[in-house]
């Protein structure tokens, strides 16, 4: 090739790179963000079953640093939680001021809203479940009670899968396909935010961790399978290391909780200083605690964010429950405890539930084996406590708050309120060389499922 032809290639070439589109700051750097802004924000108003959103909020969807309303036509948003597909976005909203929260379904970037729920008060906090399935927060009675749905088959009646008095609120659905959800600790009894999972078809209730007292809210679980929390305004986490919370260090503010974990690793939170009123996202780097400004807006609050992408679909959770009006608790030993309750000392357990009003009923009671075992038949879908005698019938240990155990479950506990951490001892239980039948304490249940 002669050295006119090379330079004319080469000016060919130069003059073709020019006219091509170049890198530009304009074009998208990630997923879209969607947040709540709302002028008022309690986040914690939900746990006397109150408004999250006093005075309204509304979704935002924001990419390039461009932020709009999602939905301008609606009174209020918020709750926006996103497919697993990041094709579809539910949320809790109003049409107009005088409407109940419902859960609604909005296919994006610009589908038609389509209304999931229809229900006589409000219903709020949605999340996606695996196989097509929801997850929220319907306000019975004045209290919230968590619900499964199908957003498919409109036929298939909701399912409620808390059993206790109070008020409850999703938070998240954890891979292992548990849902993590808050309410009051002691259960059904205080006013204290606590983290607790169960299964979506309400079996396996437990609180995630036993070192109760502190205000724990607003959870998610990151990539790493830990659940990032406000602890009253400071971040903390659960690892799977160590049986107790640990502190996040993190940049100087009060924290509303709901963390995003972003594809570059940082992290995005709702904070404001102390002393100031309005929550706003910032980001920053949990290794270098770098932090910048990502979202704020003057005389509101930016609360909820979420990407607006694919992302990991939880396991699915196969019921084991058994087509029974009652359940079977089974308890290994219940010396196993972090209570300390002197070997020999336990001779008998009481069952207790609650009747309309609220107050405690014996249901009965049953033996202690030599080795803290018993095992019992109780009524299911109701609010139960346990209480530990000693051989005079005074009270040994007893649960400050309920629980409950699904129709159809089978139950088995390490001990009397042990961690999580806490496995069981390789022995067969003394109660079950005795007899394999439950010690039935069903006779004195009259309530029927849900009414609690």
């Amino acid at each position: 090739m002669s050295g006119r032809v090379c330079i004319a290639l080469f000016l060919l070439l130069a003059s073709i790179s020019v006219c091509l589109p170049q890198a530009s700051s304009d074009r998208p750097s990630g997923p879209p963000l969607l947040y709540a802004v709302a002028p008022e924000f309690e986040p914690l108003a939900w746990i006397q079953g109150g408004e999250r959103f006093p005075r309204g909020a509304t979704l935002h969807v924001e990419k390039n640093a461009i932020s709009k309303p999602l939905l301008p036509k609606f009174f209020s948003s918020a709750d926006a939680s996103v497919s697993f597909d990041g094709k579809r976005v539910l949320f809790a909203g109003k049409q107009r001021t005088s409407d109940h929260w419902q859960v609604w379904e909005m296919v994006m970037p610009a589908g038609a809203p389509r209304q999931v729920t229809d229900c006589d008060d409000d219903c709020v906090r949605p999340i996606y479940l695996p196989a097509d399935h929801l997850v929220y927060a319907r306000k019975v009675k004045g209290a919230f009670a968590l619900h499964i749905a199908s957003l498919s088959a409109a036929t298939e009646r909701p399912l409620q899968i808390t059993h206790t008095r109070g008020n409850f609120l999703p938070a998240d659905v954890l891979r292992d396909g548990r849902i993590l959800f808050g309410a009051a600790q002691p259960l059904g009894e205080g006013d204290v935010p606590e983290l607790y999972t169960v299964y979506t078809d309400g079996s396996g209730i437990e609180s995630y961790r036993c070192d109760h007292g502190h205000a724990r809210y607003a959870g998610r679980q990151i990539s790493s399978g830990d659940i990032v929390f406000s602890r009253g305004g400071s971040l903390y986490r659960f690892t799977s290391a160590v049986a107790h919370e640990v502190a996040v260090p993190s940049p100087a503010g009060i924290y509303a909780g709901d963390v995003l974990e972003m594809v570059d690793g940082s992290w995005l939170a709702s904070s404001h200083a102390p002393g100031e009123r309005f929550f706003a996202l910032r980001r920053w780097n949990p290794a270098s605690n770098n932090s910048r400004a990502q979202a704020a807006k003057t005389g509101v609050n930016v609360v909820q964010p979420v990407l607006l992408a694919a992302h990991p679909v939880p396991n699915r959770h196969p019921s084991g429950l058994h087509e029974w009006t009652y359940a079977n608790l089974l308890c290994l030993n219940a010396y196993t405890s972090k209570y300390k309750i002197t070997d020999g000392a336990i001779a008998s357990v009481r069952l207790y539930t609650q009747d309309r009003l609220g107050a405690a009923r014996l249901l009965g009671s049953s033996t202690v084996e030599k080795d803290g075992s018993f095992y019992l038949r109780v009524p299911g879908d109701q609010p139960l406590k346990i209480e530990l005698l000693d051989t005079a019938g005074a009270t040994l240990q007893k649960e400050l708050g309920w629980f409950w155990v699904r129709s159809g479950e089978q139950r088995i506990c390490v001990g009397c309120h042990t961690g999580p951490e806490t496995a069981p001892e390789n022995i067969v239980p003394a109660v079950l060389l005795r007899s394999t039948v439950a010690a039935d304490l069903t006779a004195a249940s009259t309530s029927s499922p849900g009414e609690h």
